[in-house]
């Protein structure tokens, strides 16, 4: 079973854990914008940043757990921007791999989108490497649609990965993701 929760407040044991996941999927090859395996420093930084920007109402941190053990986490974060400020950015979304298949993704993604609505956000948007066909179906189901896409535009040493945008539109009153967990 895969739980949810926001986090609020980040401690060094979570954040040694939530390194441990990214700097797996990194070296593993998972499109999450590194080439290198981040620093924990780098992370404590980043995701401190999202934790007091959460506290504002302007970003929000989740993180899922199969189990005892912590599967993988996501975060969104509003534009700054003044026109823009209804808006934010699903920024990244990561799961284990030996938690993957499992459901977590689309756990961590609607609770994203929930906490994002409950925000005021208007409309969450988001990009992805376009040969990352898992994620892109995963965010098609979910409600999100493709507004535009770069070719060739993301560089890992000699390929080349188009970068897909996305967006789902959260004014309405019933969301799209009501009835999809």
């Amino acid at each position: 079973m895969v739980t949810v929760a926001g986090v609020a407040e980040l401690d060094d044991g979570l954040v040694a854990e939530l390194h441990r996941i990214i700097v797996d999927l990194v070296r593993d090859g998972a499109p999450l914008g590194w080439l290198d395996p981040p620093s924990v420093a780098e992370i404590a930084t980043l995701l401190g940043t999202v934790v007091a920007d959460a506290g504002n109402g302007d970003a929000g941190l989740v993180v899922a757990r199969t189990g005892d053990d912590l599967a993988g986490l996501g975060y969104w974060r509003r534009y700054t921007r003044p026109t823009n400020r209804p808006h934010a950015d699903l920024e990244r979304v990561a799961v284990a791999g030996a938690a993957q298949g499992k459901g977590v993704g689309r756990a961590l993604t609607t609770a994203l989108v929930d906490d994002a609505r409950a925000a005021g956000i208007e409309v969450l948007t988001l990009d992805a490497r376009g040969d990352n066909a898992t994620a892109l179906g995963l965010y098609r189901s979910l409600g999100f649609t493709e507004y535009g896409r770069l070719p060739d535009f993301v560089a890992v040493g000699e390929r080349r990965y188009d970068k897909v945008f996305y967006m789902i539109d959260l004014r309405s009153a019933r969301g799209p993701l009501e009835g999809q967990q």
